[in-house]
């Protein structure tokens, strides 16, 4: 455990657009991504709404993975690793429901108690999270909403009632992503959350290639990775290449290898000479001052 200085870093944006069907979130996040890497070959959509992605194919030349009715956290998982590997640069995740619908129904067919039985069910969820968290990607997911309700006492009855939209997701799922839109049946974003606070407190817009555009923006703004692999590489001292290393814990498996390449070049010059460097010898004569009269006459 180390105290540090904050300091902003170049990042990928992980957001999530949540609405109900036929609000717009595949043609919405199809534009957000656009505006993040303004190249469609670079898009892929991982796509688990019937091909519904292929809908706006005169949009530009995306790329669509279809996940075929197996909607595992595990395919989900393996889907990133296919676009990061083909080189994508944003993926949009269309949509992250169906893989909640099948854990939930997994969850009902266990056998015994069902408290503990999300034992099994909550790790394979964290699992595809930190998969999209970790991703080297821009990632947008999208999540189908329905009408949520609370139980309300009247006339001594308790009675449903309607208190809005929620998504069909693990609860506080939202925690996860920088920025949540909300897309209503008009096609209007508002956020509902938003870490870069580009929209906070906005009225209702259209989500424009122009809003990828800002959001990257706000990505860029900071240090990179290369940058901090520059600063190790121009240490002077093991002590200034330690607190470079420090200050980016987030980044230390990436930055573990530079930093022991350039710690045993600083340790190289104390374990050896140099090759014009010849060892000193030592002479010593003695004479009669170095002894006293006494010393000789013993």
């Amino acid at each position: 455990m180390q105290l540090r200085k904050s300091s902003k870093k170049q990042a990928k944006i992980k957001l999530a657009i949540q609405g109900c069907s036929g609000s717009g979130k595949t043609f919405s996040a199809l534009q957000l991504a656009y505006g993040l890497c303004g190249d469609w070959s670079k898009i892929a959509v991982v796509d688990s709404e019937n091909n519904s992605a292929d809908l706006y194919a005169n949009l530009g030349d995306y790329n669509v993975l279809p996940l075929e009715g197996i909607y595992t956290p595990e395919t989900y998982i393996e889907a990133i690793r296919i676009c990061e590997q083909a080189g994508m640069e944003v993926i949009i995740i269309d949509s992250m429901s169906q893989c909640w619908d099948y854990l939930l129904e997994y969850h009902s067919s266990l056998p015994g108690n069902s408290f503990t039985n999300w034992q099994k069910v909550t790790p394979r969820m964290n699992a595809l999270m930190q998969a999209i968290l970790q991703s080297k990607c821009h990632i947008i997911s999208t999540m189908r909403c329905k009408q949520d309700y609370v139980l309300s006492e009247k006339n001594g009855k308790m009675v449903p009632e309607k208190v809005g939209l929620k998504a069909v997701m693990r609860d506080g799922i939202d925690y996860e992503y920088t920025i949540v839109f909300d897309v209503n049946m008009k096609h209007q974003a508002t956020t509902s959350k938003d870490r870069t606070n580009l929209f906070v407190n906005q009225p209702e817009f259209v989500i424009t290639p122009e809003t990828g555009k800002a959001i990257l923006d706000w990505c860029n703004d900071g240090i990179t990775i290369e940058a901090v692999i520059d600063k190790i590489n121009s240490a002077q001292t093991v002590r200034e290449l330690g607190e470079i290393y420090g200050a980016y814990p987030e980044w230390r498996d990436q930055l573990l290898p530079h930093y022991m390449q350039k710690k045993e070049e600083l340790y190289l010059p104390k374990r050896t000479q140099t090759p014009n460097q010849q060892p000193q010898t030592i002479h010593f004569q003695p004479t009669l001052n170095n002894y006293n009269h006494a010393d000789l006459s013993a």
